[in-house]
């Protein structure tokens, strides 16, 4: 996860972004299921409309081994051939669960001036629907792991940071097809995320925002079609860890208060309002949701662990120790399974 945290300090920030917690009840839908089993809509058929289908059981395994299969090509660095690899069974695999794949390629500059290739990867189902939904994660890796103690310059597996995000919207993605209803899915996979600026490397890090993001950036500049928007956008990131919670991340709350709140009810009514926190925190400093905001106007919120331990992000964040033994099931399944549930209630 290429989001950086912000060095005003939390106790400035929850100041600032206090009243952000103070949100209007919205209504949703209460839902009851049991594991591997559909979820079941109650209000379906309600006002003279025709009942959806149940929502389809989301796989924490399955999600579990696209996680895996990820790791398993090595760092996925912009320009290395692991990168690509991963890139091309990405592609095969929406393709084969029935999307429309379009691909981005352009040359972007990093932080220190190196060129990197770009190559985000957008999966659309039902793309002749003018009403869409966006969904949306980083699959590339940081290249140097600077926040470890030890070999600093190699590359981190990001099983975590990156490769959770994915796997859960591949297993989400592989029962889009069967989404007949209401809006088109939008999947993006942003790439050159994560070769942001390192803390401390340079005197103006002012600017060092600017240099993480880089794929949604690309997006957000050269959307898939003239004038394209979404009801709304849920960015998964980091969200694979064992007993990971998840708070309402301030950047979200500013701009989608009205998502979160609805994302936040869903997850709650399926179980997980355990993880599924009800207070707000700055602490993230940039991320792929925000060009998409504020470029797009798409309201766009951030679903991002908060660690208790670290008073941020998780401790494997940007070291070697972000491999599967970080990764836990009923955490890729809280996540997972509230995000496929929040899309498919969609009409």
């Amino acid at each position: 996860m290429g989001a950086r945290m912000n060095r005003a300090g939390m106790d400035h920030a929850r100041g600032e972004y206090g009243f952000w917690m103070l949100l209007l009840a919205l209504p949703t839908f209460v839902l009851s299921c049991a594991p591997d089993q559909p979820v079941a809509n109650e209000h379906d058929g309600a006002h003279g409309q025709p009942a959806l289908p149940p929502t389809p059981p989301f796989s924490a395994d399955s999600a579990y081994a696209f996680v895996q299969a990820q790791v398993d090509f090595g760092p996925r660095v912009p320009g290395t051939p692991q990168h690509g690899a991963c890139a091309d069974w990405m592609v095969a695999k929406l393709k084969g669960y029935g999307a429309t794949v379009i691909e981005q390629k352009a040359t972007v500059t990093a932080f220190n001036g190196r060129e990197l290739p770009l190559r985000n990867i957008i999966a659309r189902w039902y793309p002749d629907r003018k009403d869409r939904v966006l969904l949306l994660a980083h699959y590339d890796t940081r290249p140097f792991a600077d926040k470890d103690d030890e070999r600093q310059g190699e590359p981190i597996p990001g099983a975590n940071d990156g490769g959770s995000g994915v796997g859960i919207l591949i297993e989400i993605g592989r029962h889009m097809a069967a989404k007949a209803h209401g809006p088109g899915v939008d999947m993006l996979f942003t790439d050159v995320e994560d070769y942001g600026q390192p803390s401390g490397s340079m005197a103006a890090e002012e600017h060092s925002v600017d240099t993480w993001a880089l794929g949604s950036q690309y997006f957000s500049r050269n959307p898939p079609e003239p004038g394209y928007t979404a009801r709304f956008g849920i960015l998964l990131d980091m969200c694979g860890a064992r007993d990971a919670v998840f708070v309402r991340e301030a950047y979200s709350m500013k701009y989608a208060p009205a998502v979160v709140a609805r994302v936040w009810k869903t997850a709650a009514a399926l179980g997980h309002g355990d993880r599924f926190k009800q207070e707000t925190k700055f602490f993230v400093g940039t991320d792929d949701h925000i060009a998409i905001n504020e470029r797009l106007r798409i309201p766009t919120i951030d679903i991002i662990e908060f660690n208790l331990g670290t008073n941020a992000f998780h401790p494997s964040w940007h070291t070697h120790d972000d491999d599967m033994d970080v990764i836990d099931t009923a955490t890729l399944g809280a996540v997972g399974g509230t995000v496929l549930q929040s899309v498919w209630q969609e009409r």
